[in-house]
């Protein structure tokens, strides 16, 4: 089964230092439809305005990625961490038992454009951690290629939940497969570009809800970049 969500269908929010399409309810925006797919709760496509950002906040229990496009953010938690998240590197904060934080961008003239994904852990009040790896385009490009997992293989990022996460770039003839166990979920999010998943051709922003499928097949692409999430149902 896929189930198509356009662009346009998302949650959006204004408030003017930032701009952000909520993909599944989020802060103000509530839909009973979209309250998240398998494991994967929250996909927030944010564009930060220079100077302002995120001021310290917290979180727990949960599984936090940022996924950085273009621009940088600024990182600083409780556990020590200051970090700049480029564009290329995957960053992945354990709230686990409570942590504080806070994202900023820094960069004069020059919007942070980045998505911010929450995936429900499988283990609770466990000590918060921190990680951040850069993916080199080649290593994405024609392909999928493993960002985040439960076992950090093929230098993934290991995240404490039972899911998978990869980013591919297509274009022209490239294409890719991956075979999926149709007795769990998956999530095809376009982040830029075109590309064409089973046969359903998507546009950015546009999403792709699967289940009780065995195979994904991605082709068409017109300098695409995509995320591809295997999740726990």
């Amino acid at each position: 089964m896929l189930k198509l969500r356009r662009s346009q269908e998302r949650g959006y929010a204004d408030h003017g230092w930032l701009k952000s399409f909520h993909s599944f309810s989020f802060a103000g925006y509530h839909d009973p439809l979209h309250m998240g797919w398998g494991n994967l709760r929250v996909i927030n496509e944010d564009r930060i305005a220079p100077g302002t950002g995120f001021g310290t906040h917290g979180h727990r229990d949960m599984e936090i990625i940022s996924y950085v496009l273009s621009g940088n953010l600024a990182h600083k938690d409780s556990m020590g961490n200051v970090k700049g998240i480029p564009p290329g590197d995957v960053q992945r904060m354990s709230a686990g038992s409570g942590v504080q934080h806070s994202e900023f961008n820094h960069a004069e003239g020059q919007q942070t454009h980045f998505l911010q994904i929450w995936i429900e852990p499988n283990v609770k009040n466990i000590e918060p951690g921190y990680e951040q790896k850069t993916v080199p385009e080649l290593d994405k490009r024609g392909q999928l290629r493993l960002i985040a997992s439960p076992d950090g293989a093929n230098g993934s990022v290991t995240i404490h939940a039972d899911a998978a996460l990869y980013a591919g770039l297509f274009d022209g003839a490239e294409h890719a497969e991956l075979v999926l166990n149709p007795e769990r979920k998956a999530y095809v999010f376009l982040v830029r570009g075109g590309l064409t998943v089973n046969e359903q051709k998507l546009e950015s922003g546009d999403a792709l809800l699967v289940e009780q499928e065995s195979l994904l097949t991605l082709t068409e692409g017109q300098d695409a970049e995509v995320l591809v999430f295997d999740l726990a149902r």
